[in-house]
C-alpha cells in the first residue's frame, strides 16, 4: 500500500497481525487503566466534599443521600472502565486464536480428505480362510494354546 493513498488506515496493517493488535490493544488498555487511576481518584475527593457539604437544616444523613446519585454515577463510570479494559484482553486473545483456527483449519480439511480417501479406498486386506481351507491345521504363531474356542477340541499335546 503506498503511505498517500488516502483511503490507508493505519491500523489495517495493526489488524492484520495478532502480535500488532494485541500491543495495540496493551497501549490502550494502559491509557484506559491510567484514566481509571484518575478517576477512582476523582470519586473519593467527589465523595469526600459531597458528604461534608451540609445545608442549615440538614440531618446528619441529608449530605450523604444527595451524594449518593453522584457517587453512584462514578462507581458505574468506574465498573464500565474495567469492563472495557477486560474486554480488551479477550479481544487480543480472541484475535492470536482466530489466526491459530485459520491454520489449524487447512489442516484439519488436509486430514479429513485423506480420512475420506481411506474410506472410498480401504486397503486390500488378506482375504478370510474359506471352508475348504478351515480343516488345515492351525499356523504355530508361538502360542500353544488353541486359536479359538471352536479349537478347544483339537488341542495337541506337548
Amino acid at each position: 500500500m503506498n503511505s498517500n493513498d488516502p483511503n490507508h488506515s493505519p491500523l489495517r496493517d495493526v489488524a492484520q497481525s495478532p502480535e500488532a493488535t494485541a500491543r495495540y490493544l496493551a497501549d490502550v488498555q494502559r491509557v484506559l487503566l491510567d484514566i481509571g487511576k484518575n478517576l477512582e481518584t476523582l470519586a473519593i475527593e467527589t465523595r469526600v466534599h459531597l458528604r461534608k457539604t451540609h445545608v442549615e437544616g440538614d440531618r446528619w444523613y441529608h449530605a450523604r443521600l444527595r451524594a449518593m446519585p453522584v457517587e453512584k454515577a462514578l462507581g458505574q463510570v468506574l465498573r464500565n472502565l474495567n469492563s472495557l479494559t477486560e474486554g480488551l484482553e479477550k479481544s487480543a486473545y480472541k484475535r492470536r486464536a482466530h489466526d491459530e483456527a485459520v491454520v489449524n483449519t487447512a489442516k484439519e480439511r488436509e486430514e479429513k480428505e485423506l480420512e475420506r480417501q481411506r474410506k472410498k479406498n480401504p486397503p486390500v486386506l488378506q482375504a478370510a480362510p474359506g471352508p475348504l481351507q478351515q480343516d488345515a491345521q492351525p499356523q504355530n504363531s508361538g502360542y500353544s494354546g488353541p486359536a479359538s474356542i471352536y479349537d478347544l477340541g483339537k488341542r495337541e499335546s506337548a
